[in-house]
């Protein structure tokens, strides 16, 4: 038995040009219906921990604009919002499908990874992708014989809000890079004396060279004669002068505190100072053993 090659001219090995013609209107149709959104490829940095699946450095630092469609429409999948014992948390999901073609000439990787991070200016927020579909039944099933090999016109994206957690995202797009500033945890530097002025978003460092710094990290605001504030610190800095890379600013340390206020955008992660504190409050931490009569 044998299908009809007249109607169904699909060879085993080679695209035909009714699938090429199928998949340029579906990137019409993409262009026209869906939004423009900016992927952002996911960096491991150097350690990955494979037994637990967790990647304890991720780093976000380029993002390519490209065109993808809303699939759920009516409003977020998911769990939604809800109280748990940990707080509030937040579960909404989203579909969004990309076309193959589009992708491979848009983003320097072979397929969207799980992982990776999507940025919608319609909504100013940030979702990570939890899962990759490439047979979306519901959207491009195999038409016209096209998906063998995995060769589909469309990738299906599962995203969830992103929680944030000190990922380092820095691409160089100022919206990008300015949603996220606010949301990291803030160090202050009290300052005694020195000369220069900070600038926002340098590097400032200890030590006798960046290169050679024992400690960096990036300003956030400087108030002259007063503090630095400043947020993705590597390393500890200690008593001494801290130097600005940018403006060459040069002063003396007075004291360093953590306590700076931040912003409460990403509440999953403040209630952990919160909890803190309360616990201070309960328990007395300065006994040897706080839980026993040891």
């Amino acid at each position: 038995m044998a299908t009809n090659v007249y109607f169904n001219p699909f060879p085993l090995n080679q695209i035909t040009s009714e699938q090429l013609l199928v998949e340029d209107l579906l990137i019409e149709a993409l262009k026209i219906n869906g939004m423009d959104v900016y992927y952002l490829p996911r960096s491991s940095g150097d350690e990955v921990d494979y037994i637990y699946g967790e990647d304890s450095n991720k780093q976000y630092t380029a993002a390519y604009p490209i065109e993808l469609y809303l699939e759920n429409v009516t409003g977020m999948d998911g769990e939604g919002d809800f109280i748990s014992k940990f707080g509030l948390e937040i579960r909404d999901e989203i579909t969004l499908l990309v076309s193959r073609r589009r992708f491979a000439a848009t983003v320097p990787q072979k397929r969207p990874n799980e992982g990776d991070l999507i940025y919608i200016p319609l909504v100013q927020n940030f979702f990570e992708i939890s899962f990759v579909e490439h047979e979306n039944d519901q959207a491009m099933f195999y038409t016209l014989g096209r998906g063998r090999g995995a060769n589909v016109y469309v990738y299906a994206l599962k995203l969830k809000q992103l929680v944030f957690s000190n990922e380092l995202i820095s691409t160089g797009i100022t919206e990008i890079d300015n949603q996220i500033r606010d949301v990291y945890p803030r160090t202050r530097i009290s300052l005694i004396s020195g000369s220069g002025t900070f600038v926002n978003d340098e590097i400032v460092y200890q030590g006798t060279s960046l290169a050679n710094a024992t400690a960096q990290a990036i300003v956030y605001t400087f108030t002259p004669n007063s503090h630095i504030n400043i947020i993705r610190t590597q390393g500890t800095f200690v008593s001494g002068n801290v130097r600005g890379n940018t403006s060459s600013s040069n002063w003396i340390i007075n004291t360093i505190s953590d306590t700076a206020s931040m912003n409460t955008a990403f509440e999953d992660i403040v209630d952990n100072a919160r909890i803190e504190a309360e616990s201070d409050g309960i328990m007395d931490w300065t006994e040897t053993n706080p839980f026993g009569t040891d």
